[in-house]
């Protein structure tokens, strides 16, 4: 039994020296780490791509490019479109909206109603 508990005490010291291992090779990765992006090296961090910035000038030349495409290709499938079978939307008329409104207002008026008894 000695033995188990001095072959445990060793393991637990191995173990604690271990763990500062550690917690050196993570400080020194995060110094390099620093240095490398404070030098403005577009270097990967972790296998990522660097971020890419786009200007704003840069931005609203490919916007107006992709709306040219899209103009070119809704202009080639007007010809071969066909016609919309889509009935055309019903408008109510103004007497019809009142009645609606009314017999709504009226709706409401009953439920507050029956809320106050």
């Amino acid at each position: 039994m000695a033995n188990l508990n001095d072959v445990l005490r060793q393991l637990r010291e191995e173990y604690k020296q271990a763990q500062q291992q550690v917690g050196k090779l993570d400080e020194a990765i995060s110094i390099i780490l620093g240095l490398v992006t404070r030098n403005g090296s577009t270097a990967a961090v972790n296998g990522a791509q660097p971020k890419r910035f786009v200007s704003a000038v840069s931005r609203r030349r490919m916007a107006r490019a992709q709306q040219a495409r899209w103009a070119r290709l809704r202009k080639g499938s007007e010809a071969v479109k066909a016609p919309s079978t889509t009935p055309a939307r019903r408008t109510l008329s103004v007497a019809a909206r009142r009645k609606i409104a009314a017999a709504q207002r009226a709706r409401w008026a009953r439920v507050k109603a029956a809320r106050k008894t």
